[in-house]
């Protein structure tokens, strides 16, 4: 092993969430998505950019980590591998 690979900078917590400014990375996702909605058509996706943030960090406080990619793969826009569909009440290993 070189140096190099020796001196690579560890996370404090491995549980914390990467953040920027204070959002984590999926409020930082539907923030940018929704401000640029804002910024082309302006009016009233003002006030949606502003309600869309408020609910969903309300949202998110009152759920476990990891709320938005649950909520993804329950409306069928992310898939995860080896596991069951949503819809599946019951299955076999």
């Amino acid at each position: 092993m070189s140096n190099s690979e020796l001196n690579k900078s560890f996370p404090q917590y491995l549980g914390k969430p990467i953040q920027v400014l204070w959002f984590e990375l999926d409020e930082l996702i539907i923030f940018i998505f929704t401000l640029t909605l804002a910024l082309i058509y302006g009016g009233l996706m003002w006030i949606i950019f502003i309600g869309v943030q408020w609910f969903y960090t309300r949202t998110k406080r009152k759920h476990a980590k990891g709320f938005l990619k649950h909520i993804l793969y329950m409306l069928g826009f992310l898939e995860m591998r080896n596991y069951p569909e949503y819809f599946e009440k019951e299955f076999h290993e």
